[in-house]
């Protein structure tokens, strides 16, 4: 997907969004499709894509358990990551169908005392410089996706961390990881989040690693 994106910076802007769940994907087609606002002015120039799971994915809830992260006041703002659960360990930031997974897992991992926090990116190819400040500030980074691992999103976020303020100065850096798509399978398929090793146990090993617990 990321092979969509134009790459010019004279032009209109690609943009590239992959929501988690059928809120998210109501929320984003709401504010990205129109051409014009209802004062009649144009918006959202340029082309714009929207991938989605061949298969439903778990409405996302919040630490309550009956709040929906993406229903009610919830507004998409393009080109911004989302904070799905904070932490002082690091964060894992994912998008599209890898999301629940991770969810699944940080929730798993703060029972164990392991304080990780979790990010959505639904636009891929845009970078939320203050979030990237933020992560690359934190103690580790894992990048978890359905995608391929070299021409992912994880093939260019190592990149995006030594570009921030953080980085330019001196600061250390997060340690970097990342789970993706790296075997021949058959996409589409639940069986292929652990055939790819992005499942939540695998994501629950690969932070415990980085962490060294």
């Amino acid at each position: 997907p990321l092979f969509a994106d134009n790459g010019l910076n004279d032009g209109y802007d690609t943009a590239l969004y992959f929501p988690c769940d059928v809120l998210q994907t109501k929320k984003i087609v709401e504010r990205t499709f129109p051409l014009k606002d209802p004062d009649g002015n144009f918006m959202n120039k340029g082309l714009r894509f929207l991938f989605t799971t061949r298969s439903k994915t778990p409405i996302l809830l919040k630490e309550d358990n009956s709040s929906e992260v993406y229903g009610g006041d919830y507004t998409f703002v393009p080109g911004k990551d989302e904070i799905i659960r904070e932490g002082t360990a690091g964060y894992i930031v994912t998008f599209g169908d890898a999301v629940y997974r991770c969810l699944d897992a940080v929730v798993n991992l703060k029972k164990e005392g392991i304080d990780i926090g979790l990010i959505n990116k639904p636009t891929l190819n845009i970078v939320d410089q203050e979030m990237m400040e933020q992560i690359a500030s934190s103690p580790m980074c894992l990048v978890v996706e359905s995608l391929g691992i070299k021409t992912g999103l994880g093939s260019r976020f190592g990149s995006y961390l030594l570009m921030t303020k953080h980085a330019q100065s001196g600061g250390v850096i997060a340690k970097f990881g990342q789970l993706a798509t790296h075997h021949e399978g058959g996409g589409g398929l639940w069986e292929q989040a652990y055939h790819q090793g992005w499942d939540s146990d695998s994501v629950q090993a690969k932070v415990k690693s980085m962490l060294g617990k």
